[in-house]
């Protein structure tokens, strides 16, 4: 079993909106709403710093997304902790993203280049975005095993196995710990526990 040595900051986008006066429903709608969500996330794990954090931003309960809140909440928060110089070492791992969510946050996400781990419910994740076909094999073969150990990419991913792994990780897609092996984010994130019917 993996050693834990990351953070865990689960953002609910669904009550963190009823406490935002911008955004008084479970709607995300209209740039100043995104806006105003990705920078209370950004505020919610600005303490991350300077371990490894998993930042889990669930869209359950979120009715609707538009084009410019998908690109405030997933694509800009993305880009900021993207660079070497990130406010702090934080992975992100967006769950119950449902069909509704699914076409805005693609769309937005390939717009910059960028890719997404998403959990699409009942143990389905997958990856949002642009990635090569070679990224997207690496990243099955890291989240049908949870875990590459250090010395495993090759016999597992081929000669350029340990370099895909280091890609993933450099695209936050995965995380690379500094014994050199890797875990897929949805090993290190815990499942969240069942919501109460209203």
């Amino acid at each position: 079993m993996t050693e834990r040595r990351h953070s865990e900051f689960p953002i609910d986008l669904e009550a963190l909106m009823k406490g935002l006066q911008a955004s008084p429903n479970a709607d995300l709608v209209t740039r100043p709403t995104g806006r105003a969500v990705r920078e209370a996330i950004e505020a919610a794990i600005a303490d991350s710093a300077p371990h490894v954090a998993v930042s889990v931003i669930d869209f359950t309960g979120v009715r609707v997304l538009d084009f410019s809140c998908a690109d405030e909440v997933v694509a800009r928060l993305l880009l900021r902790y993207l660079p070497p110089e990130r406010p702090g070492n934080v992975f992100f791992l967006f769950r119950g993203v449902e069909e509704i969510h699914g076409h805005a946050v693609a769309e937005v996400l390939a717009r910059h280049g960028l890719a997404a781990v998403c959990d699409f419910g009942e143990g389905a994740f997958g990856l949002l975005g642009s990635t090569t076909r070679e990224e997207r094999t690496a990243w099955s073969t890291l989240e049908r095993r949870k875990r590459i150990s250090a010395g495993m990419s090759a016999s597992l991913l081929g000669s350029r196995g340990d370099a895909m792994l280091h890609r993933l990780s450099e695209r936050r897609l995965a995380y690379f710990d500094p014994a050199g092996s890797a875990s897929s984010l949805s090993a290190l994130a815990r499942p969240v526990p069942p919501r109460d019917e209203p």
